[in-house]
């Protein structure tokens, strides 16, 4: 019992120093391959990271004093990899307790200590788009994460300067959760189309009704009520207001084209697919209307909705000109999204700069960063993945993760790919530990017994 909890003293006391790990750093990455996916591709080129954002790209870089320089002659320098459909670091994710849950946030679960975070470092993915569920016509809201790996607040996973965006389904999802018994909608696709218009209208009054209020209460003398405050409905005028983007769940090719119109009817441009497996039927369409679909690679008929659709999806996407990217949906195919992107070069015969972007930049415009993060350019955050081969070969290893100008993964210093079992013997030497962590970690070896067994 004791080395129990010695262990789990140890575990708790590691991730406890390093709560203050989310800091932007410094490097200068010298003499590699730098595919920069919007500029082209460098060869033997450097590029200099500072307080978390790319400073300068070039030949023969000076590291300034004090700024850790990374040896990258030999291997490839690219944009970290985006994820635009996960649900790493979260548990439950969802609220199925009616068609439109619009009020809940997946940001008020995440889960810091989700050892898939740390096996998606590994695979070159910073940043994820960690979404709520299916089981709603309209969902929960959803939170874009970077892969600060090594904290427990978790805060410090938020990627504060993203948009909002909101999670919405079609098809067999919201009718087979919701459309049972007598009386309950949506029981059909049409009444998934009802749901998420009569939302829509009930947010209008429900501005409407806001509108009115504050125009009287400035009137001299006037005592108006406020409306009743209804998150749900706020949350759905935002959406209205063009200040949260809908991702939605979606298969068919008839149901995609519907969400389209219902968007246009209510002036609602945010808009992006996720899955889209009819989405080459419709190519036309998604790319005038539309932020972009993400896609699997090659996954369908798995279920009877998705029974059609074809491998040359993102290529025939890409070439109609519709933002497209390429998803995992899956805790384990996170790690492998450049060997997902690679396929479309088998199916489609997209180029490398086209193959790439699928993983970068485009869900990076999907999210709403891509002012911030999906490419190599100077004055872009510091995110980046470095491999020892082109990063669509299938020989190719990552080698390390940065996030803001901080390693968060190094294959070189890779502990047994970070399990939660630490051995007694192994010191966990704190790192960035701060007067207020001291304290907690003195609060975890008194909790578990550490103080007192030590020395065992």
């Amino acid at each position: 019992m004791k080395k129990i909890f010695f262990t789990i003293g140890l575990v708790l006391t590691g991730f406890t120093a390093m709560i203050a790990q989310t800091k932007k750093g410094s490097m200068l990455i010298k003499g590699g391959t730098v595919i920069t996916v919007t500029n082209g591709t460098l060869e033997n080129t450097d590029v200099l990271i500072q307080d978390g954002i790319i400073k300068q790209i070039g030949k023969g870089l000076s590291a300034p004093s004090g700024v850790k320089v990374v040896d990258a002659s030999g291997q490839f320098v690219m944009p970290g990899i985006i994820d635009a459909h996960s649900h790493i670091a979260l548990d439950a994710v969802n609220e199925a307790t009616s068609p439109v849950t619009a009020e809940v946030w997946t940001g008020d679960v995440i889960d810091p200590l989700d050892i898939g975070i740390y096996r998606a470092l590994a695979g070159g993915v910073t940043i994820s788009h960690a979404m709520h569920g299916s089981a709603n016509a309209i969902g929960g809201q959803n939170v874009t994460l970077k892969h600060r790996y090594g904290t427990m607040n978790p805060d410090d996973l938020k990627m504060q300067d993203a948009p909002r965006t909101i999670k919405f389904a079609l098809g067999e999802n919201p009718t087979r959760v919701h459309g049972r018994g007598n009386n309950i909608q949506p029981r059909s696709r049409m009444g998934v189309e009802a749901v998420i218009r009569n939302a829509f209208s009930e947010a209008l009054q429900y501005k409407d009704a806001w509108a009115k209020y504050n125009a009287e209460k400035g009137k001299k003398g006037a005592r108006p009520v406020p409306p009743k405050s209804d998150l749900r409905m706020q949350t759905l005028v935002d959406i209205l207001d063009g200040k949260i983007i809908i991702h939605c769940h979606s298969y068919r090719a008839d149901e995609i084209y519907m969400l389209i119109k219902v968007c246009q009817d209510f002036g609602i441009e945010k808009l992006v697919f996720q899955h889209t497996n009819e989405g080459f039927k419709v190519a036309p369409e998604l790319a005038k209307y539309t932020m972009g679909a993400s896609v699997f690679a090659d996954w369908w008929a798995y279920k009877f909705e998705v029974y059609y659709s074809t491998a040359y999806n993102a290529a025939i996407l890409m070439e109609n000109g519709v933002v497209t990217s390429i998803n995992s949906d899956s805790g384990e195919l996170i790690r492998h999204l450049y060997h997902e992107a690679g396929k479309t070069q088998r199916y489609g015969g997209l180029s490398d700069e086209q193959a790439l972007s699928l993983i970068t930049i485009n869900p990076a415009k999907q999210l709403g960063i891509a002012d911030k993060v999906g490419s190599i350019e100077v004055g872009k955050q510091g995110d980046i993945a470095i491999f020892s081969a082109h990063p669509l070969s299938v020989y190719a290893i990552p080698q390390m993760t940065i996030i803001d100008g901080v390693t968060y993964f190094d294959i070189k210093n890779d502990r047994d790919d970070m399990r939660l079992a630490v051995s007694p013997t192994e010191q966990v030497e704190p790192i960035f530990l701060s007067e207020h962590d001291h304290k907690c970690m003195q609060d975890t070896e008194w909790l578990f017994g550490l103080a007192e067994h030590s020395h065992e």
